[in-house]
């Protein structure tokens, strides 16, 4: 607990990925020069605070994660808070503010936040401050920078009142004698002093974050007239600017190196309350031609000797590691490239002025330097602001060292969201493009985030292929850019589409005797169920299912598990499926042409295809995309939907088709209900609050 009761606030962070923790950390660092101290937790740690009887603000920073749930260490305090016999007037004694983190790209926008903003508020909490809603789409700097700003005014105003509050508690008490509109009178004049008094100390606050910088040195840096802006260079009026930077994160991390000596950790330990499975890839098709855009390949696991469960629709992580050339570049760029095999151990810095500092839990106490930096950081991470600031001290080169302080500072807000952020630059990059920055190993643990498991989506069904576990994925390519001039492959995909090779390119070393490629490679994997996304528990509903690309992968599951249902229940009454599938070109990218065989065997009803790319010689062109098919068949799809009862799936990209499909529906609705637009959007909210209207997108 804070010392100071009368300064102090509670903060609480509830993150996925790190975001929100980060952001927190940042309000906490902030806090001192604004005279308050951040009393701050994990949401989780419902052991070290309690809201029942919090009288002092509280402040919340929460993320979002799936299709709009909260991140997973809220789980706990959401289900608590959302117990149905609280009275309305639980949380009436408590103020807050809350900032919520989120990506439009995706449906439910900074639900996470919504959720627990909504839910305090039918408890009856007050907001001392505006919920601020941080989109990671455009930057979520552009909320949470502003919204920080002007948290300090509202968080003492709201001491003060909370102040006055018990002030006036004390007068009623104390003095009976004076007339009853006097003390009321004097506070607000008291009041209205102090806070005029708070705004001026948050201007000398913000004044005093101002980076001084010498003429001599903004000339020295001064680029050339006409010179453009880049990663490593800026222009006038920035690059003449006095800057406000972020205050220098304190360091708490201490790595010791101890010798070649010793053993790794397993890899499931680095996954936290979750059962890991170490299965063989016992499979590998390439499913695009050699000259397709993007290359897609089809995995087949061995799941048989475990208990890994699954449903069609569900979704499942893989373990990755980082490029392995990547992590001896980086060595190599630390100067520890002879250390790489070193055992480390990792302490918290002794003496460190972080609060509440730990070692991260997906950092092994002991393990090696190599063993880290490949399966524990995430190095393709893109940079923040604070890891900029931290590296400033870690360049000698005066004209770096100033190009990386306005990348961090406020008025390099645009610079860092087009050079670094929209780019994709991540931290090897930026060492590339600065290499006089040598910064030490414990800034890249207390830094990087997590290396995160990599989410597919599963293309099969256990109940049709017993034992075996399928899915289908595109090779990620990001190819050269300004700012990046090395073109690269996702960290999961590339691994997997290297590691498998043998089974795509057999060779005499990896066929067995009867001809057939085999392999021994394994890879770890974690089940991520999906609560809603699957079949209609009733078979005889009808449901459509609308899949370009990869984003028919789910969808081969269901039509092999209905396959199956309807051999193993001849007497059952199935309903009308329809599959809708797009690609670029029929013979280059047609990822299932086996879907015609769902079609004759009839557990498909309808296959509806487009292709985006190949050229037509017809008087009216066909459509090009799968939701101007979707058009074409308004009537049936009204049909299902509004009469039947059905369901709508869409799987596949969010900005680029998802989007694109949900106007379609709009339009088919209004059209086919002869109501409005605005009414027809609201006959599909319903239909997604029914969960009939399901999406498993990705931007």
């Amino acid at each position: 607990m804070c010392c100071d009761s009368k300064r102090r606030f509670l903060l609480l962070y509830a993150t996925q990925k790190g975001q929100a923790k980060a952001i927190a950390e940042e309000i906490w660092q902030q806090a001192g020069a604004h005279g308050l101290e951040a009393d701050i937790h994990c949401i989780s740690e419902m052991d070290k605070y309690n809201l029942e009887t919090e009288r002092d603000p509280v402040v919340i920073v929460i993320s979002t994660t799936g299709t709009g749930d909260p991140p997973d260490t809220a789980r706990k305090f959401v289900k608590k808070i959302q117990d149905t016999t609280l009275p309305p007037d639980h949380f009436a004694h408590l103020q807050y503010g809350l900032l919520g983190l989120g990506d439009s790209e995706y449906m439910f926008f900074c639900n996470g936040g919504k959720t627990v903003d909504r839910r305090l508020q039918e408890l009856g909490a007050q907001r001392f401050y505006d919920t601020g809603l941080a989109d990671d789409c455009v930057g979520l700097e552009l909320v949470v920078d502003p919204w920080i700003d002007g948290l300090w005014l509202a968080l003492k105003e709201a001491l003060l009142l909370q102040k006055e509050k018990e002030g006036m508690n004390n007068l009623v008490d104390a003095v009976t004698s004076s007339p009853p509109p006097a003390p009321h009178v004097v506070h607000e004049l008291n009041l209205s002093s102090e806070v005029q008094n708070l705004k001026l100390e948050d201007e000398g606050a913000k004044s005093s974050d101002v980076l001084s910088q010498k003429v001599d040195d903004v000339n020295l840096v001064a680029p050339a007239r006409n010179t453009q802006p880049s990663l490593v260079n800026s222009v006038p009026p920035l690059s003449q600017s006095a800057l406000n930077i972020p205050a220098l994160p304190p360091e708490y991390i201490e790595v010791q190196f101890q010798g070649p000596h010793g053993e790794n950790p397993h890899l499931s330990s680095l996954i936290s309350e979750e059962t890991t499975f170490e299965v063989p890839v016992t499979k590998a098709v390439q499913l695009t031609r050699e000259d397709a855009i993007k290359t897609a390949l089809l995995l087949e696991l061995d799941i048989s000797d475990t208990v890994f469960d699954y449903q069609p629709g569900d979704a499942f992580c893989v373990i990755c590691p980082n490029n392995a050339n990547e992590v001896e570049e980086l060595l190599h760029i630390l100067g520890l490239s002879e250390k790489g095999d070193d055992f480390i151990c990792v302490k918290v810095k002794q003496g460190t002025k972080k609060k509440g500092a730990s070692r991260p839990q997906y950092i092994p106490e002991r393990s090696t330097l190599k063993f880290i930096l490949t399966w524990c950081l995430e190095i393709r991470a893109v940079p923040k602001k604070a890891f900029l600031r931290a590296l400033v001290e870690c360049t000698s080169n005066a004209g770096e060292k100033r190009r990386l302080q306005e990348l961090c500072s406020r008025q390099g807000a645009s610079d860092y969201m087009h050079f670094i952020r929209d780019s994709n630059v991540c931290f090897l990059d930026l060492l590339r493009a600065f290499p006089s920055c040598k910064p030490s190993l414990n800034l890249l643990i207390e830094h990087l985030p997590k290396l995160q498991a990599r989410s597919y989506s599963v293309s099969s069904s256990n109940l049709y292929q017993p034992g075996k576990l399928c899915f289908v994925f595109n090779i990620v390519e990001f190819p050269a850019c300004p700012a990046r001039l090395i073109s690269r492959k996702g960290v999961c995909t590339g691994w997997l589409a290297e590691l498998v090779a043998p089974l795509l390119h057999p060779s005499k070393n990896t066929l067995n005797t009867k001809g057939e490629s085999f392999s021994t490679e394994k890879i770890s994997i974690f089940p991520r169920p999906n609560n809603t996304f699957h079949l209609p528990a009733d078979p005889s509903v009808p449901f459509i299912m609308v899949g370009p690309g990869t984003g028919v992968s789910p969808f081969i599951g269901f039509l092999q598990h209905r396959q199956k249902l309807r051999e193993q229940h001849i007497d059952w009454e199935f309903g009308e499926t329809w599959l809708f599938f797009g690609c670029r070109h029929q013979d280059r990218d047609y990822l299932f042409k086996q879907l015609r065989c769902f079609l004759e065997n009839g557990t498909l009803t309808h296959l509806k295809v487009c292709f985006s790319r190949d050229s037509s010689t017809a008087e009216v062109a066909p459509p090009k995309y799968v939701q101007d098919v979707i058009r074409l068949y308004a009537k049936e799809v009204a049909k299902v939907l509004l009469e039947e009862k059905g369901y709508f799936y869409i799987c596949g990209d969010k900005k680029h088709m998802a989007d694109g499909v949900s106007d379609a529906v709009v339009d088919i609705l209004s059209m086919e209900m002869e109501a409005d637009r605005l009414e027809a959007m609201k006959i599909l909210a319903m239909l997604r609050e029914e969960k009939r209207y399901l999406q498993d997108v990705w931007s």
